[in-house]
């Protein structure tokens, strides 16, 4: 488990490497459903994302801690409103563990739309997630949720 857990620490580390070019594009909020906990996005660039959550896998009965991670890809207008919806689209690795059990390790696709509002610096979205677990064993899961951020702006 401890092999496990520091290879998605290192696929985590290796996603993050680029993600200093712009300082304020960090939003931190909260995500419903599969899991539950806190969730964070990245602005790379002005269509692509990284996007990542820390939570409890609350449709589990033995209560997993979750952690996943994405790239996402945007794509803008695709439904017309006063506030930007862009639909996204993209890929990760989800970990999950638990104390008194093996951990599990799986790839997830991800899709989902956002709304961001336009007076204020905030995001809700909803997505979801098929996951190929690959580790310890080869199942087909799948994780959905909603949630909300807000977007700091440093200068």
């Amino acid at each position: 488990m401890n092999r496990l857990f520091a290879g998605c620490i290192l696929i985590l580390l290796i996603l993050n490497s680029g993600l200093q070019a712009q300082s304020d594009k960090l939003g931190i909020g909260v995500i419903i459903g599969e899991p539950t906990g806190l969730s964070g996005k990245y602005w790379i660039a002005e269509d692509k994302a990284v996007d990542f959550a820390i939570g409890f896998s609350t449709f589990d009965d033995r209560n997993r801690m979750s952690l996943h991670a994405d790239y996402l890809y945007h794509l803008a207008g695709v439904i017309p409103s006063n506030d930007a919806i862009p639909f996204y689209y993209g890929f990760g690795i989800r970990l999950r563990t638990h104390s008194r059990e093996e951990g599990s390790l799986g790839v997830r696709g991800v899709c989902g739309l956002l709304v961001n509002l336009r007076e204020m610096p905030v995001e809700l979205f909803f997505e979801a997630a098929p996951v190929f677990q690959l580790l310890p064993d080869t199942k087909l899961k799948l994780d959905a949720a909603l949630g909300g951020r807000y977007y700091f702006q440093f200068k």
